[in-house]
């Protein structure tokens, strides 16, 4: 359940990114370096911000396997008993 809030939650990151650059390119004071550079520091942010997001379901999506097996695991023990 938790990974479909993730899921969503990384949705909702990446149009807000893109709608927050959009903007940010049309009311930009600034020279075209100077916005291409913070909008390539907002993509790097986002990029850690994904790959935090895609570590925490790998490693959730881990901890279920484990308990499934062990959960396996511990149903064959008990019918072989």
């Amino acid at each position: 359940m938790r990974s479909d809030n993730a899921g969503d939650s990384v949705i909702m990151f990446l149009v807000g990114f893109a709608f927050g650059a959009g903007v940010a390119l049309l009311a930009a004071p600034q020279s075209g370096k100077k916005t291409r550079r913070e909008i390539g520091r907002k993509a790097e942010d986002a990029q850690e911000y994904l790959d935090e997001v895609g570590q925490e379901l790998i490693d959730k999506g881990r901890e279920l396997v484990d308990r499934g097996r062990s959960a396996t695991e511990e149903t064959i023990a008990s019918v072989r008993s």
